[in-house]
Formats: C-alpha cells, structure tokens, sequence
C-alpha cells in the first residue's frame, strides 16, 4: 500500500480551512448520532515516530465532548501485560457504545517492532496477523466502527523533524531511540509496515494512509474520512453480519439425551480418592506456577446440577494466592455496552494462574438466544467467534478445560424441591430458576448445538455426570489433572 501510495492532492489555503470547518462541526453533530444511535468507535493511529499522531488526536477531539471519549497510549507492553495473551490489552481498551477510543499506536506497532528487532519468527507473525484479522472482524461484526490511520511521511522529513525537536529543550524528550532506529533503517521498515498494512487491510476495517507533511493536512484527511466512516456505519447499522463457516477441527459429542446418568460411586471410594487427587492436584498447581501455564475451566450445566461443589473440590486443591473464581451473571451496564466477550477476555488469568468461570460466554447461545436478548444473527455468528476466541487462548498457551453439568429433570426437581424447603438453601433456588426448568427442552436442543459446535480439539468439551454429585467431582478432578499434567509434558518438549 505505502509502496503504491502517491500522497494526498494539494489545497489552496482557504479551501483546506472551509472542509476543515465543515469536518470538523459535522464530527460535533455526529456525536451526538452516535450516542442515539450506541454506535461504538474506535479509532487506531500509526505511522512513522515524529509524523504527528498525537498532535492530531488532540486536533480531532477538540470537536468531541470529554464526556464520549478516551486516549490511550499503547507504549510498549508492561510485564503484567506480557503475561496476558497479545490482544487482552487492545481488548481491554474497546469503548462503550456511542462512545469514541483513540489509541495512539495499538497491535500494528507491538507487532512490526517485535518482527523488526528480530524478536518474532515467521510462523509467529502470521499468527498475529490471523489474530489481528479475527478481533477486528469481531468488532466490526458486532457493531463497532474500527477506522485505522497510517500515518506517513518521508526518511527525509522525519530526520528534518527529529533535528529540530531535538534542538529545543523542551521537545528533546519526544524523539527516542526508536525514531533514531527507525530513520536509520527507513527502507527495511517500510517493507515491513507495507506488508502488515496490507496482509490487514481488510474490507471491513481498511487502512488510510495520511499524508502527513502537513499537520493540517493531516488533520483535515483524518476529520474527513472520520466523519464519512461514521455516516457509512450509521447507514449500515441495520444490515445482517454474514455467518461464516467454522474453520476449525472439531470433537464429535454426543447428545445429552444419550448420556448415561446411572454413573455412582460410594461414599468411601469417594472419600479416599477425593484426598489422593487433590493431594496431586495441588502439586500440580505449584509447578504450573513454576512453569508460567495459564488454566481457564469453565462450567456450564442445569440449575442445581452440582457446579458449585464441583468448583469448591477443585479449588480446595489449590494455593488461593494462584486461582480466582469468577461467578458470571447478568451483565452490569458498562458490560452490556461493549462486545459479549469483553467482560472474559478482562477477567483471564495471567501466566500460572488459574481463572474458572461459574457460569461463561456460552451465555450467548443458551439464555441469550432463547430469552431473545440478542438477534438471531448474533447468537448464530456466536459459535465461530467463541472458537476463535477459544483459540486466541490456546495458542497463547492456555489449557482449557470446559465441564457441562448434566443431570436428568427428575434430579433437578429433586434439588429444587429440597431447596425450597429448607431454610439455609432457599437462597440458591428463584422464580428464575422455576422460569428456566419449563423451558427445558428448547435449552436441551441449544446446548446440544452449542457442544456439537464448539467442541475444538483445543478446547474439548467434557460432560460431568451429576445425578450423583461425587461421582461427577471425582470426574472433573481427574480431567483437570489429566489435562495439566499433558500440558506440563508439551512444555517439557
């Protein structure tokens, strides 16, 4: 792109004035169409060290109020960010609807510097760049605008605008090693930016290329194509997201009605190797710690199937200082406002720790889809981006374990039942609770599709039987030990 790129036309000074004053009230009216109309915007600067970015964003805002945006500056990942995988902190950063985030530099800089310095392989690349492509597409998929600017100026004038920040002592700090490098190796790192832009320029999300030799020509382009992406977005807001096909290999399941629930083990069995596992288990968890292996469980099942107890015998196991348990209910506001999965990818646990989710993001296709608090084009585009989700974190290095809780409606009355009338249980049972069971069936056809349809070889599925609560604890113990101590193997290898 930047190699084909011929630069922006020239304007005379009153005709760059007269657009610059009708971008910049139309981008005032439009703040407000946003809020309206909760179209979320997130607005990614790069480019070249010394071509203006910043500068810019201050000009842009200043036709925004305070109050519906944010600007982030993405320097260089801290220590704490490094162990999350690569996009949890862009993820992080997605504005609420109707509101704007800019992000002075993002995943293209994090990702073309580690290429240029030598710190990432081919093979690595190219799975950032796929990661890349998917979280963008996500976002667009879900009703967000992304607009991604590539700020652009020649070897010639980044030395002449190095030269003369440095000469002042004031500016002297805004010019690092890394422009210095940069201007030093401008062919090897133009190369590199012009195939990431465009291995990622992505109809969707496309790139604009600003020439920036001016600033207030590089104001005007970035108001002018701002204002334009919105009005486009605004006009789209109501159309279909094509559903794509599921790209990845897949675990053959079967259905719940064809699982035997007789599974039982006595009290004593239970009892001796309850001790024995999590005696294991908790030698485990140390040298997961040692090991940097981050573990995500996640337990999905019918009300009153038991995950409770299940998650207190796997945390009993555990060091408190190296798990957290995540109860997930209705979504809070803040949470409702941005993607579905924002609030999971905020909540991952960093290298050797464990997270475990009461309750998960497959709340998409089960309560989401059948209580009608998302379109049927959402909860169907759903299972594909919850694989890829899934998949971002296990090629981070992450073993997912995910337990469906299956008991028969019989047992589930039993537990109901027993609940309601006794006093120190009447917490656990709601009018919800009663409002769910009459819809069995509709939720047995959804989670039968949703396992068939996200079971990954990466992230398989596991049924716990839970007519008798021991025999499936005893179960998910075993399958957690199992799959830790597989994964402890791998990272020898």
């Amino acid at each position: 792109m930047l190699k084909e790129w011929s630069g922006f036309e020239k304007l005379e000074e009153d005709v760059l004035q007269t657009r610059l004053e009708a971008a910049r009230n139309r981008l005032f009216v439009q703040q407000m169409e946003l809020k309206t109309h909760k179209l979320p915007v997130l607005v990614l600067m790069e480019g070249w060290g010394t071509a203006g970015k910043g500068s810019t964003i201050g000009k842009v805002i200043r036709n925004i109020d305070p109050r519906f945006f944010k600007v982030a500056t993405m320097d260089i990942p801290t220590e704490e960010e490094k162990r999350k995988p690569f996009l949890y902190r862009y993820f992080a950063k997605i504005p609420e609807a109707g509101k704007f985030m800019f992000l002075d530099s993002g995943w293209m800089d994090e990702i073309t510097t580690d290429r240029l310095r030598g710190g990432m392989e081919l093979s690595e690349y190219a799975k950032k760049i796929d990661s890349v492509k998917r979280f963008e597409r996500q976002l667009t998929d879900n009703g967000y605008l992304v607009v991604k600017f590539f700020f652009h100026i020649s070897e010639k004038e980044q030395k002449k605008r190095m030269k003369a920040l440095e000469e002042d002592s004031n500016t002297s700090w805004r010019v690092s090693r890394k422009e210095h490098w940069q201007n030093k190796h401008y062919e090897k790192c133009l190369e590199v930016y012009d195939r990431y832009l465009d291995s990622t320029n992505l109809p969707s999300s496309p790139w604009y290329i600003v020439d920036a030799k001016s600033k207030k020509l590089a104001e005007l382009q970035v108001l002018e194509q701002l204002v334009s992406s919105i009005d486009i977005a605004l006009q789209n807001a109501a159309l279909a997201v094509p559903l794509l096909q599921n790209v990845f290999p897949l675990v053959r399941m079967p259905k719940l009605a064809d699982i035997d629930l007789n599974q039982t083990i006595s009290a004593e069995e239970y009892k001796t190797k309850l001790k024995v596992l999590q005696a294991r288990l908790r030698d485990l968890h140390n040298e997961l710690y040692r090991r940097k292996i981050p573990v995500v469980i996640a337990y999905e099942g019918w009300d009153a199937a038991g995950k409770g107890g299940n998650i207190k015998r796997i945390t009993g196991a555990m060091d408190p200082r190296g798990f957290e348990v995540h109860p997930i209910a209705s979504p809070e506001p803040h949470e409702k406002a941005r993607h579905y999965l924002w609030r999971f990818w905020t909540r991952l646990p960093k290298t050797g720790h464990v997270a475990i989710f009461d309750r998960t993001w497959y709340g998409r296709v089960m309560v989401e889809r059948l209580e009608g608090f998302c379109s049927e084009n959402d909860w169907k585009r759903a299972y594909n981006e919850i694989n890829e989700f899934e998949k971002e974190l296990a090629d981070w290095g992450a073993v997912i374990i995910k337990f469906w809780v299956q008991i028969d409606k019989d047992t589930q009355l039993a537990r109901f039942t027993d609940r309601q009338n006794t006093p120190e249980k009447q917490w656990k049972i709601t009018d919800e609770d009663w409002r769910n069971r009459e819809k069995w069936d509709q939720y047995e056809v959804a989670i039968d599709e949703m396992i068939q349809k996200t079971s990954t070889v990466y992230a398989p599925w596991y049924v716990l039987e839970s007519n008798d609560k021991r025999y499936a604890r005893i179960k998910a113990l075993e399958i957690v030990i199992a799959s830790v101590e597989k994964a402890l193997q791998q990272k020898k290898n």
